[in-house]
This record gives structure tokens, sequence and C-alpha cells, in this order.
């Protein structure tokens, strides 16, 4: 609950040309790169907005700011939080977008074995992937994309529901817009990711 998260899509030609023991060996040394990576910068990119890290590899990834989240793994536990207090008074559709939406990305599901790992994107060992929460290969990005463009336009239809059962005020994800700002940024990752033919990572600090 304390973790920080950093959510990037990364090229899939540079990252997936090593074998899978090693791309995340390679992700963290393109992030912790002496004097040019993005760690040892004064100033992060502004919220809802793209930051590229310098050096050889700057090229090869992008990380995304969330709004509202101070880079907090919390905002996003708390959205799947407040979607299963919502869920079950969602239309039909919305709830069947979302569900498959947020099981691929932050949320365990209502079963709590959701998997937020493609098998195989960097190791099938544990021991090796310590600190990455989500790993998208470009194939496993594109139905997220579009499950969140067929949801996207019912989402005003839930804020009455979320107002009466699951808004807390003042808690993290309290409020209705700040529930839709994070669904939205997600969006846009997954949006850019499949225009790009990147595939998405979420790194804990």
């Amino acid at each position: 609950m304390g973790l920080d998260l950093s959510v990037m899509i990364a090229d899939w030609s540079w990252l997936g040309e090593v074998p899978p023991r090693e791309r995340l060996a390679r992700l963290r040394d393109a992030w912790y790169a002496e004097e040019t990576g993005l760690w040892r910068r004064e100033e992060s990119a502004a919220e809802g907005e793209w930051e590229r890290p310098g050096g050889p590899a700057g090229a090869f990834f992008d990380v995304y700011e969330f709004r509202g989240t101070c880079g907090s793994f919390k905002a996003h536990f708390w959205a799947g939080h407040r979607w299963e207090r919502v869920r079950d008074h969602a239309d039909p559709q919305v709830r069947t977008g979302l569900d498959t939406l947020l099981r691929g990305l932050i949320w365990n599901g209502p079963d709590d074995e959701a998997l937020h790992m493609d098998p195989g994107f960097f190791t099938d060992d544990p021991a090796l992937f310590y600190g990455v929460l989500l790993a998208r290969s470009p194939d496993s990005v594109r139905e997220p994309a579009a499950t969140w463009e067929q949801v996207r336009p019912r989402l005003g239809g839930l804020r009455g529901a979320f107002t009466e059962h699951a808004a807390v005020l003042g808690a993290w994800v309290g409020h209705f817009d700040a529930f839709t700002d994070l669904l939205e940024d997600w969006g846009r990752v997954l949006t850019e990711a499949t225009r790009r033919g990147w595939g998405v990572v979420g790194l804990s600090e």
C-alpha cells in the first residue's frame, strides 16, 4: 500500500529483442542510468503528461504522470476498491467493460485472482521480477484499449451510483471525478501504447 507506481510504455523492438530474463534489467538500467535516468531529475513531468528520459535508451520508453496520485499506488488500489462498492449497481455493459479493464490493470477482481502480467513477459521466476506490478505486451494491450473505448462514453451514468455507494469524503479516489480521471489516464496510456505498438509496464519503487 505504501508503494509508488511508475507506469511506462516501452518499445517492444527494444525490450522484446532480449530474452525474458534480461528484460527487466534492461528497463531498470535505462530507468536508473547515471545522469540521464528519470530518477535523478529534480522535476518530473506535469500531471497528465508524458516524460521521456535522456540517455541512449531514452527513445525506447516514456513514463506517464497520473493526475491526482502523487505517484502512489494507493490511488490505483483504492480505485479498485471503489469499483467493488459500485459495480453491482452499474449498467451491465459498464460493469462488464470495467471488470475487464480493471482486472487487466490494477484490480484483483472479485475472486482476488486477476493477473496483471503476461506469462513470460519478463520470466516465470517470481524472484526475478520483484517490483513489477504490471506487464503487458503490445498484443495484450489491444484488448483493454478497445474495451476502454467502448466503456468511456458510458462512464457518466455511474455518477449517481458511485456517489451513493462508493464516495468517501477526503479519501483516495473518494469522489466520482477522481475515479474517472484515473480511468481516463489509464485510457491515455493504453491508447498511446496501442498507437505505437508498444507494451505497458508498471514498476514499484
